[in-house]
């Protein structure tokens, strides 16, 4: 197969799942493709498959990374790339598995010249995000680039000041700049792409049952352990929804019946975008999960096949 297999989809789509049994028909590896799975001490709220859902399937980009760093798009797709060559210097086959949109861009489109980063941009923009909070700077990223800043949560620190740091050093906006740049600085890799669809309101109960289970089942122990490592330490990590509301709970400002109810909303609005996002990528397999039964994998992987070779 001369082609990467991607798996992607919204949030609570079922992906580790379906990645897994397909990992073990075809003796492959699989890379996340997932900002926040890729960080140590997260893995309860960012859904990270534990070793018995990895089911002996070695797992690369999960884990690995200090709340204290952070990783752009650029260098996770070099991080992509250096896992995909190991995994076939020994005989197996990449699979890449994942919901983060810009990330799985990254991929397709390759990394261009104007994507590199000003650090004395980045860290005024950084600064007045803490100081005055993210709804002043994403109006200002609606005026000059309104379909890019539909992508962004006013939660998401990161993406935001990264997209307002494009448009101020280069003059123009993210969306033009990945468009109109011609020089890759990482290739592109050649992905068939597997795009796993559910109906929402499956999707939301599905979202719902998670939170549930993830609360019930070490979330707020996790987030105790994360706070008392890094005392009075802003991470960018804990952007990632339900980090914040939990620690607000921990601090007695909200009831965990809040906290619940919150995250599940997030999570609904997070997924929507994702949706969104995928739509305008390139899918060359679609998978209508509410009618697709995990355990008949065999019939996918001849659609595959046949697509692929």
């Amino acid at each position: 197969m001369n082609r990467i297999i991607t798996i992607i989809g919204p949030t609570a789509s079922g992906k580790t799942e379906f990645s897994v049994r397909l990992a073990k028909k075809l003796n492959a590896e699989i890379i996340g493709l997932d900002s926040r799975q890729i960080y140590k001490g997260m893995i309860v709220g960012t859904a990270q498959p534990s070793k018995s859902e990895q089911r002996g399937i070695p797992h690369h980009l999960i884990n690995i990374l200090p709340l204290s760093e952070t990783v752009s798009a650029g260098s996770y797709s070099t991080l992509v790339r250096e896992a995909v060559s190991k995994i076939y210097s020994r005989s197996k086959i990449p699979l890449i598995c994942g919901g983060a949109g810009l990330y799985y861009r990254a991929l397709v489109n390759g990394i261009f010249a104007g994507s590199r980063t000003n650090n004395k941009i980045r860290k005024r923009l950084e600064n007045q995000y803490d100081k005055t909070g993210p709804q002043q700077m994403l109006s200002k990223l609606k005026k000059y680039d309104p379909d890019y800043a539909k992508s962004i949560h006013p939660n998401n620190k990161k993406r935001l000041v990264r997209a307002l740091e494009i448009l101020e050093s280069t003059g123009t906006s993210p969306s033009k700049n990945f468009k109109s740049q011609k020089q890759t600085v990482v290739p592109k890799l050649n992905l068939f792409t597997i795009y796993l669809n559910w109906d929402r309101s499956v999707l939301k109960d599905r979202i719902a049952s998670r939170t549930n289970n993830m609360l019930n089942n070490g979330w707020i122990e996790e987030v105790k352990k994360i706070i008392n490592k890094y005392p009075n330490q802003t991470l960018h990590p804990l952007d990632s929804i339900g980090y914040r509301e939990i620690i607000s709970y921990l601090k007695g400002e909200l009831t965990l019946e809040v906290v619940e109810k919150t995250i599940r909303i997030k999570t609904r609005q997070f997924a929507k975008r994702q949706i969104q996002w995928f739509k305008n990528e390139k899918i060359n397999l679609t998978i209508d999960m509410d009618h697709f039964d995990i355990n008949n994998i065999d019939n996918i992987l001849n659609k595959i096949k046949k697509e692929i070779q």
